[in-house]
């Protein structure tokens, strides 16, 4: 049996102060994590759901413009759907419209996708649009579609939709495909852009740039001259902003672990200090017995690490609680004109939390090996006293 481990389990340090710093120091780095994890999946899922991750367009990036249709059968279809990273394929109409209803006018993007629904005209709308226009599901919604001359239908409302990653601006109402290739004139053959979407495990920026660039060498490779020429765009170049925006994120939540990792070290720093203080006539008398410096060190290291594990796992509970109420409530809420989504979105990320928490123990126990100095210092002469 380890000699130092044997006295270390009989030696009874409270340390509750420094318990609950290291448990605030780990409350904070997994909230931190789960919520940049989180802003990650939901805006890439917002911006898959809006124009995919890789979208195939005209030259002129003009998916608005109902007289040049690309083809929805092209012969490079088939190569695009071998792309390892690819999980779907999308074609997809678009058409600018403008809502009324009452005294309510807003301009609104249409997106036709393929549907099984069988109500004629049935549309799904964003929930702004409904909170802007007071449209509700079973109401009829006239549109207005302005081009060469103007065109009127009135849609049935089916549904609403959470529209994440939107804005008053760019609000996205969704339709069948055959009702809007009639709408334009076009045949079934016919559409504005295909969008890809990618594998779960295939949504990192590098992935996307990677996937699209593929796209794009098997479109140039594989396409007939009678088609339409086409370009792969995709959602990194689409949208720069939201991925710079979320490397800004990344790295204040790099800031933040560095900074709860040296709060929580330090504080273990003065609390292992007290219990040196504390004990040192028993550093004096174990010195005294002949064990060695490394072997003492060891003691209170030991009795540490206990304290550092203790907060770890009151942290790590207490973060995954607020990840729970926060993940089924979205209690926390955010302006989507700033932040993109209307709450404070959680991703619990079990290998990325349990890679922390190593690392972050690791750095603590080295930062005890400071105040373990202390113990070179102490003289058994001096510390030992009989009484």
């Amino acid at each position: 049996m380890d000699i130092s481990l044997f006295i270390a389990r009989r030696l009874h340090f409270k340390g509750n102060l420094s318990t609950a710093a290291v448990a605030i120091s780990f409350l904070v780095m997994i909230i931190a994590i789960a919520v940049s994890s989180g802003f990650r999946h939901e805006i890439r899922s917002g911006l898959s759901s809006i124009s995919g991750d890789i979208q195939i367009t005209p030259p002129d990036l003009n998916v608005f413009d109902h007289n040049a249709p690309i083809e929805r059968y092209p012969s490079y279809l088939s190569s695009l759907e071998s792309i390892e990273a690819v999980d779907e394929i999308v074609p997809v109409v678009y058409r600018a419209g403008i809502v009324k209803h009452g005294g309510e006018i807003h301009g609104v993007i249409f997106k036709g996708v393929p549907s099984s629904d069988t109500v004629a005209l049935g549309v799904s709308i964003p929930v702004r649009l409904s909170e802007i226009t007071g449209i509700m599901p079973g109401d009829k919604m006239l549109t207005y579609f302005v081009s060469d001359k103007v065109k009127v239908r009135q849609f049935n409302v089916i549904g609403v939709h959470d529209a994440l990653v939107q804005t008053d601006d760019r609000l996205v109402v969704y339709a069948d495909i055959a009702d809007l290739q009639r709408l334009d004139g076009w045949t079934d053959g016919q559409v504005s852009a295909f969008e890809i979407l990618l594998g779960r495990n295939s949504k990192s920026e590098s992935d996307i740039i990677a996937a699209s660039e593929e796209a794009g060498a098997y479109i140039n490779a594989f396409s007939s001259e009678d088609e339409a020429d086409v370009i792969a765009m995709s959602s990194v170049m689409r949208y720069p902003q939201l991925f710079d925006w979320l490397k800004l994120i990344d790295f204040n939540v790099i800031f933040i672990l560095a900074l709860m990792i040296i709060v929580a070290g330090f504080n273990m720093i003065s609390g292992l200090l007290i219990m040196l203080f504390e004990n040192i006539s028993t550093i004096g008398i174990l010195k005294a017995m002949g064990m060695r410096n490394l072997a003492i060190s060891k003691v209170f290291l030991a009795s540490s690490s206990v304290i550092v594990m203790r907060g770890m796992f009151i942290g790590n509970l207490l973060a995954l609680l607020f990840c729970l109420i926060q993940g089924t409530t979205h209690i926390l809420k955010l302006n989507p004109e700033n932040y993109f989504v209307s709450y404070v979105p959680v991703h619990v990320d079990i290998e990325l939390i349990l890679a922390i928490d190593v690392i972050a123990f690791a750095v603590i126990l080295l930062l005890m090996f400071i105040p373990c100095m202390f113990i070179t210092r102490v003289d058994p002469a001096q510390t030992v006293r009989v009484r």
